[in-house]
């Protein structure tokens, strides 16, 4: 089955199976599901968006399929297996292609492939061999599982099938393993990152007082489909005005105004792995002298700390580092007062007031990838760098978010090629070149 990304290595998921099965107890089984396809009201669907633990080990982009893994199997055709729903002429004709066992097998290098109605039958005797069952549940700290996945469904059939079998839990396996990118999984994040770049770019020539929030997430999402990708990694955020200073804003239906700043925090995804950038441009190609002012402060503080991202400081300690930038900095713009900061409460900072989320979080198959903040950062890891300044009393909120690779050198900037400087995003403005659509 072909898919809109070009065909990512197979050796990717090999290395990723044989480290989670290394890391499972001795005579242990895994079984993992692909993503529900998400209904719509009456007969409609949503599009389809993979399970992003089943893609890391799999690269089966489909639902309706299964992967089992079972080290210790005593034949060798049952250490991983894949199983997926058989196609036929019907389904082809109404739902078109989907994957053969035999492109199953390419895609995801797992050679023992089954259609889902054998799959009972042939683990069952795999199960009863082994003394642990390792399954999958979403224990993402951000996450509100409201939605019984197809996992879930999976956990209370086992559980029934296989009552007095001991259960263990993937998901800290997982997390751990995914926080480290290789280098296969480090070129997708930066082809989404290009993307995403060219994205930005058109923008360049696009905004100017009269369009609308939703017209320039036209542009973005135009860009990011003609290039391969699904289309963002998450809900576009394209907030002018006042709209800036509400942290995820979503609505988009606001017209741009002349001396308007508009936020815009967007990622392209490609082959299921994410960019997530944000730039705030001046509507009418200018900033004001107080604008510009806020902006070289938040530009000088994600300088300093993206230089900070460096092997062996926690996101913790990273947290209070970008803290003390932001202090100096609204300070010298007078929204802080340097006796109330040296008077204040550690648990409360006064910046707080301006500067509310995280300075930064990892970044992957998931927009907010797995990640311990109290994990001492190690060479490939993937993480933004965000800071903010949101003055709600002048409906100004300026935010720049670069997307960095962890390496044993220091920080590189997957985003770098995206332009950041005030005079340089001027400057390309009021070109206001044509771009191709």
């Amino acid at each position: 089955m072909s898919v809109r990304y070009s065909p990512v290595d197979p050796e990717l998921f090999i290395r990723n199976r044989k480290r989670l099965s290394a890391a499972l107890k001795p005579s242990s089984i895994a079984i993992l599901n692909a993503n529900d396809t998400a209904p719509t009201s009456g007969d409609g669907t949503r599009p389809f968006i993979q399970q992003t633990d089943f893609f890391y080990l799999s690269g089966i982009d489909q639902t309706e399929s299964i992967l089992v893994l079972c080290p210790d199997a005593k034949e060798e055709k049952h250490r991983e297996m894949l199983f997926l729903r058989e196609t036929n002429a019907d389904l082809a004709l109404w739902e078109g292609e989907r994957y053969t066992k035999e492109e199953a097998g390419t895609v995801s290098g797992i050679p023992t492939v089954h259609w889902l109605d054998q799959f009972e039958k042939t683990i069952r005797p795999l199960v009863l061999a082994c003394e642990h069952v390792y399954l999958n549940t979403n224990e993402h700290l951000r996450a509100d599982v409201i939605v019984e996945t197809r996992d879930m469904r999976f956990l209370t059939w086992c559980r029934s099938a296989f009552p007095l079998h001991r259960y263990e839990r993937l998901a800290p396996l997982l997390q751990d393993l995914r926080v480290i990118k290789s280098d296969i999984e480090t070129a997708l994040i930066s082809e989404a990152c290009k993307i995403t770049a060219t994205g930005f770019r058109r923008l360049l020539g696009f905004v100017r007082p009269g369009v609308w929030e939703f017209e320039i997430e036209a542009e973005l999402v135009h860009e990011f489909i003609r290039r391969r990708s699904r289309g963002p990694a998450f809900e576009t955020i394209v907030a002018s005005g006042a709209n800036a200073c509400v942290l995820h804003y979503i609505k988009n239906n606001r017209q741009c105004r002349d001396g308007d700043l508009v936020l815009i925090d967007a990622g392209a995804e490609y082959a299921n792995y994410a960019a997530d950038v944000t730039r705030t441009l001046p509507v009418s190609g200018r900033f004001s002298p107080r604008q510009k002012e806020i902006y070289h402060a938040v530009l000088r503080i994600q300088r300093a700390a993206i230089q900070d991202l460096r092997p062996g400081i926690t996101l913790e300690r990273y947290q209070q580092q970008v803290g003390d930038y932001m202090e100096g900095e609204l300070i010298r713009l007078g929204l802080l007062q340097r006796k109330e900061v040296k008077q204040q409460s550690k648990e409360e900072p006064l910046y707080k007031k301006y500067f509310m989320h995280g300075a930064s979080h990892h970044l992957g198959l998931d927009v907010h990838d797995s990640g311990s903040k109290y994990r001492p950062l190690e060479p490939g890891m993937v993480l933004t760098c965000e800071p903010g300044i949101y003055i709600r009393e002048e409906g100004i909120g300026i935010r720049l978010e670069n997307d960095i690779l962890v390496t044993p050198c220091g920080p590189l900037d997957l985003t770098k090629d995206i332009p950041i400087e005030p005079d340089e995003i001027e400057e390309l403005m009021n070109m206001r070149r044509e771009l191709p659509v």
